[in-house]
């Protein structure tokens, strides 16, 4: 996140520089904000003073915005804290991290019906951001070297996808300079469409991507439709274009709840997988995987070997150092809950979107957007938009400290605004209930409140009004 100094208006330098004095119990000199203090403080004074300002954060249990894990186990969070100075890149020196990082590899290789003769190849990575990057250079690689062999131009590279993908696809192709070819949304469609993927296809495409549930309704995209247009387009053409699935949500939601779904490497032409083992991996922020199908589909030539940590180290990783408390946190997930655990999790998530679902429905206010049996994601849009929007009704649930996003759908959908609630381990049917009774407090409050004036200029309310952000 870059950031930005905040100015407000016409405050004293004094108060932009320094917080509010404690307190003569605490320290009796002025806190600066924005440079380091000249002297020390006592450890308990420091913790108190991040810890009150701490307190303006919403509360990450409310938090229905996030995909990302807010809870584990106690026994995981102190496995999690015995490893926090371990650095996951020192395999000479820790060398039991990499075999547990290794196992999950092959854990989630299995999962995800890699081939029987092999092993698995992937690695951990600082989220599915880092895998994306990672899965898209060795797409781009391989389909360079198809292409020098045959002669022919090797600078036009592009890559297709939904207009509906993680702003990550959207970094990557603009890092790594390859042209993206969107799949616009449309008012009845909100995943991408198989049929106008393919008219984007040619020679240059080194992949299509596939999700498998949408940031913006949960919904899986149909990955195995995909395959079978993508096989019948390479048998006229003669184009070898691979399928990358980007399953940060649902890699950990759909082996266990539709097992029979073909979306992994029982379809040839999925090459590479992208999870997220901090969303339903159950995993504390920010841990993420990339799994191949074969050896062969990761390039040597991105394998780096290092020797100045004690023996050869091969390593495929944008970040080199970071902690190893989150792959070892995946493991003890792996090991505790087995396969029969996510599923008892995963199928009552679904359980309880499902039942929210209804009642929502049942209001005749809300037009669902999100697809049951999916991830376990509620998205819905409001019928009548007349009196107030899905933004007021954002704001509204915030004073009771629901944290539920609201936001407008990608192109060419845009017009369409909608909440959406993502369910976690540890959403019961209790806190739906109570969400679903605010929700309706809300709506009443709003139906009846007057209407909002207009915004007024800067020039109204003076320049106190005037304020900067960080930016993400």
């Amino acid at each position: 996140m870059l950031s930005k100094q905040v100015v407000l208006g016409d405050m004293p330098r004094e108060q932009l520089d320094h917080a509010l004095t404690y307190g003569s119990r605490y320290v009796e000199e002025p806190v600066p904000k924005y440079k380091m203090p000249e002297t020390s403080m006592p450890p308990g004074v420091a913790y108190q003073i991040i810890h009150d300002e701490l307190n303006l954060d919403g509360n990450p249990i409310l938090n229905l915005a996030s995909f990302v894990t807010t809870w584990m186990e106690p026994e995981a969070e102190r496995l999690m804290m015995e490893t926090l100075n371990k650095n996951y890149i020192d395999q000479d020196e820790y060398p039991q991290t990499t075999e547990i990082q290794n196992r999950c590899v092959n854990m989630l290789a299995d999962l995800f019906h890699s081939p029987e003769h092999e092993i698995g190849v992937g690695t951990g990575t600082v989220g599915s951001s880092e895998a994306i990057h990672l899965a898209g250079l060795a797409l781009k690689w391989n389909w360079r070297k198809r292409r020098a062999a045959q002669g022919k131009p090797t600078d036009r590279p592009n890559l297709v996808m939904g207009h509906n993908v993680q702003v990550c696809w959207e970094k990557f192709a603009r890092y790594f300079e390859v042209e993206p070819r969107y799949v616009p949304l449309t008012h009845d469609r909100f995943v991408l469409g198989v049929e106008e993927a393919i008219e984007r296809v040619d020679e240059n495409t080194i992949a299509v991507v596939g999700i498998l549930g949408s940031t913006y309704t949960g919904e899986f995209e149909p990955i195995e439709e995909l395959n079978g247009a993508l096989t019948t387009l390479g048998a006229k053409t003669g184009w070898d274009v691979p399928i990358h699935v980007d399953a940060a949500s649902g890699g950990m939601v759909a082996p266990f709840t539709s097992p029979e779904l073909a979306w992994d490497f029982r379809l040839p032409l999925v090459k590479s997988i992208n999870v997220s083992g901090h969303k339903y991996g159950l995993v504390h922020p920010g841990v993420g995987w990339v799994i191949w199908r074969t050896e062969d589909e990761l390039p040597e030539e991105l394998i780096f070997h290092v020797n100045y940590l004690g023996g050869d180290q091969p390593t495929f990783n944008l970040n080199f150092s970071r902690g190893a408390n989150q792959i070892i946190a995946q493991y003890y997930n792996f090991l505790r809950l087995g396969q029969e655990g996510y599923k008892r999790i995963m199928v009552s998530l679904q359980d309880i979107a499902g039942y929210l679902t209804d009642q929502l429905e049942a209001t005749g206010r809300f037009r669902m957007l999100s697809r049951r049996g999916d991830l376990p994601v509620v998205a819905f849009s409001l019928v009548d938009t007349s009196r107030f929007t899905v933004f007021d009704l954002s704001d509204r649930l915030r004073e009771r400290g629901w944290i539920v996003p609201a936001y407008t759908m990608a192109p060419n959908a845009q017009d369409i605004a909608v909440l959406r609630v993502v369910l976690r381990e540890g959403f019961s049917r209790d806190m739906a209930d109570m969400l679903l009774a605010d929700l309706v407090r809300a709506v009443a409050h709003l139906e009846h409140a007057p209407s909002a004036p207009t915004q007024p200029s800067d020039t109204e309310v003076g320049p106190k009004a005037k304020k900067t952000h960080g930016v993400c």
